[in-house]
Parts: structure tokens; C-alpha cells; sequence
């Protein structure tokens, strides 16, 4: 049992789950620490104005922060099933690694334009860029994970 496959670690999404996971725990604290919550209120307000369906709410930070910190504590106790390589688990994997791809994309180029709208600007970065490459890393880290370790499930489903 020297080799990763001999142990199983190949054959899971476990590791990179728990990677993903921190990253977003990390973005948490980056979007907490340089005031995110007023520019993406700011942002939504506005984009409700122009467009009467625009679905996202806005939050009171304390709210805001609670959910974060409860998502994150949910994730995290769903590593094991990662690391068990569960069926069930791996549509929400897909997921979370798409979300935060996009996640980063959206801090990335807010810092590119200096703006959410045309209407609310920033200096630059933007709120939560700091953390963005952690959320790219780990989003890709993720989703490469997913297809190999479906590729080891599947052999092992034939053995």
C-alpha cells in the first residue's frame, strides 16, 4: 500500500473537495474583511431598478455572514462522503466547483473594470479578489477530480 491508487486516494474526490471548501472559507473571510456586502447590495438594487425580475436578495451582514459561515460548515461535513467517492455527492461537487469558477470570474472582472454596473464603482481590487485564484485553483482542482475519480469508480465497478 505505498502507491496513491493502492490506497484509494486516486480513486476519490475527497482531497479536492476539502481544498474547494477552504478556498471558500478563505473568500468568506476576503469578501468580510474589504467590505464586499455594500457593493454587492449596492450592485443588486441597481440591477433591480433596470430589470424588475432580477432575482438576487440583499443582506443585513450579520445575515449574510451566518449564511456564508453555515454553507461552509455544511460543506465541510460532507468531506467524508467525498472521500467515500458518494454517488449522490457528486452532482453538488459539479456544482460547487461551478459556482465558485464563476465566483472568482465575477471578482476578477470586477477588479478588471473597477465596476459591478455602470453605476457602482470601486477602487480597485474588488472586495474578495484576493481569494479569486484560490476559488480558480480549487474549482479546477475539483472538477478534474471528479472525472478521474469517476474513471476509478467505473473500474472498479467492472473488477
Amino acid at each position: 500500500m505505498n502507491s496513491w491508487s493502492e490506497s484509494g486516494w486516486e480513486e476519490n474526490f475527497g482531497s479536492a473537495w476539502v481544498f474547494l471548501c477552504l478556498a471558500f472559507c478563505a473568500h468568506v473571510a476576503d469578501e468580510a474583511l474589504t467590505g464586499f456586502l455594500p457593493i454587492y447590495n449596492a450592485t443588486v438594487l441597481a440591477m433591480r431598478s433596470q430589470y424588475n425580475w432580477f432575482p438576487m436578495p440583499t443582506f443585513e451582514f450579520r445575515e449574510w455572514l451566518t449564511g456564508l459561515i453555515v454553507a461552509n460548515i455544511v460543506l465541510l461535513l460532507l468531506t467524508p462522503l467525498a472521500f467515500r467517492n458518494a454517488q449522490w455527492l457528486r452532482p453538488l461537487a459539479y456544482v460547487h466547483a461551478g459556482v465558485h469558477l464563476l465566483n472568482g470570474t465575477g471578482h476578477t472582472l470586477a477588479t478588471i473594470f473597477g465596476q459591478t454596473v455602470s453605476t457602482i464603482h470601486f477602487a480597485r481590487p474588488a472586495p474578495g479578489f484576493y481569494s479569486s485564484p484560490l476559488l480558480f485553483a480549487g474549482s479546477i482542482y475539483l472538477l478534474i477530480r471528479l472525472r478521474t475519480s469517476r474513471r476509478g469508480q467505473s473500474l472498479a465497478a467492472v473488477s
